[in-house]
């Protein structure tokens, strides 16, 4: 695209953010759908030619696979326009690449072949085993390579903060201490629990015919076992064989990856608030980008736009992924054609997600742990060791330890004397109350940082 054509596009996908999401072109475009299209046609072309019973198909020569092969292997942006010519006359998109095929076999001289391309295929058969390989290669190839590298910037983080105490907060409010490294801990497992998830998510397709019986299949040659070759045919693409189906696959392998980039998602969303929030108490410090403005009236502001532009495109992302989600596995009878048009916004949601991930990452390579800050508001939360002598107080069966805790902390200020006072006063065992002195803010940590 020109810049005359990105800046009158509609979607941002395709005009401001284009640059950044560009990669999935190759795979979520037009293009990329007819070209899967053509690799499923002429990989099932080439496999009716491999069966002996078949025989109204001439063996081809390893060079015709080649050369068939080619055909969706080179095909171009250019030539996917030539299919979308004739999609204009024929007014449907998998047939006309069943004539763009039957173009390039007469330019092949294999135009004998022609009759057996889109053999007792309806166009889900083509169809849900593209879309199959469309979501396989997005996975594979763009979207996990990012969140890989979201979780493992996270988990580094964690790690260099291991040792950083802080304040943690319950309700906004000063609570037990923490570690940084622990929370980053925290987000990166939640984030690990979904990926591993993803991980193992199959991709399911099917080839059985106009309403998913073989109907045509056993009719033209009974001989072959045709629910073995499906599945043979099926697992050769690197997807899973999906044998009860409709005419259509039903998407709901499809529902639960959508489920599970959402809840992804949400969990990068949650990470994105605590980040912006550490930003405005001042426990993070953004690293000014020279010549960048943070406010066209303010010129001291840094603002953490990263952390709030991925914010709305996670919304964005989850609201696509959300309506495909529910709607797809939801058909009239065997088949209507509403699964299609949403079908074409899979790479919108993930076009939203990946914009998403990268704002994330571009706000974490800018920030600066304050130290000083972190360490300093610590210092000052004698409060939060409340909790600490009350704990030790029932252990010694003190009386209303709570109560007493609460009178002398609430509201109040508090500081290490008035808590050494407090404890010299209990009926405790010497040992205990000389232990309980020496506790510091910095100190009450449990196994913060043995993650």
């Amino acid at each position: 695209m020109g810049d005359i054509d990105i800046i009158q596009a509609i979607s941002p996908l395709d005009g401001r953010y284009r640059n950044k999401v560009e990669k999935l072109t190759g795979y979520c475009s037009e293009y990329a759908l007819i070209k899967y299209r053509l690799q499923v046609e002429i990989e099932w072309l080439i496999a009716l030619a491999e069966r002996a019973e078949i025989d109204c198909i001439a063996d081809l020569s390893a060079q015709n696979k080649k050369d068939l092969r080619i055909i969706y292997q080179q095909f171009t942006p250019a030539e996917a326009i030539e299919v979308k010519e004739i999609e204009s006359v024929t007014n449907h998109d998998v047939k006309a690449v069943e004539y763009f095929i039957n173009r390039k076999l007469e330019s092949l001289n294999l135009e004998q072949l022609s009759s057996m391309v889109h053999f007792a295929c309806t166009s889900e058969d083509i169809n849900n085993l593209s879309y199959g390989l469309m979501l396989l290669n997005t996975l594979k190839d763009v979207v996990f390579p990012i969140c890989d590298e979201v979780l493992s910037t996270i988990r580094r983080m964690a790690d260099e903060y291991r040792e950083v105490a802080m304040i943690a907060r319950t309700h906004g409010q000063p609570a037990t201490p923490t570690t940084m490294g622990k929370e980053l801990h925290n987000v990166a497992e939640r984030l690990q629990r979904q990926f591993q998830q993803m991980h193992k998510q199959e991709i399911l397709g099917k080839i059985n015919g106009a309403v998913g019986n073989f109907n045509a299949h056993r009719v033209s040659f009974p001989e072959v076992d045709w629910q073995k070759f499906s599945r043979e045919f099926v697992e050769s693409l690197g997807l899973t064989w999906n044998p009860a189906t409709t005419q259509i696959e039903p998407h709901d392998y499809m529902a639960e990856i959508f489920h599970q980039f959402v809840r992804w998602n949400t969990i990068m969303l949650d990470f994105d608030r605590d980040m912006w929030s550490y930003i405005s108490i001042d426990a993070f410090k953004q690293i000014p980008v020279k010549d960048q403005v943070g406010s066209s009236t303010m010129p001291h502001k840094v603002n953490p736009i990263d952390f709030e532009n991925s914010e709305g495109n996670l919304g964005l992302a989850n609201a696509i992924f959300g309506h495909l989600a529910a709607k797809l596995p939801i058909s009239r009878w065997q088949r209507d054609l509403s699964d299609s048009t949403v079908l074409r916004n899979t790479g919108v949601g993930f076009g939203y997600s990946i914009l998403a991930y990268q704002s994330t990452l571009k706000g974490l390579s800018k920030l600066e742990l304050n130290r000083e800050k972190v360490k300093g508001e610590l210092d000052d939360a004698w409060l939060v060791l409340g909790e600490a002598l009350q704990t030790v107080m029932r252990r010694y069966n003190i009386p209303e330890p709570y109560e007493k805790l609460k009178a002398l902390t609430r509201g109040k200020f508090v500081d290490q004397q008035v808590l050494n006072q407090f404890v010299q006063g209990l009926e405790l065992p010497e040992a205990v109350k000389e232990d309980l002195k020496k506790l510091t803010p910095q100190e009450y940590l449990g196994y913060a940082k043995d993650f």
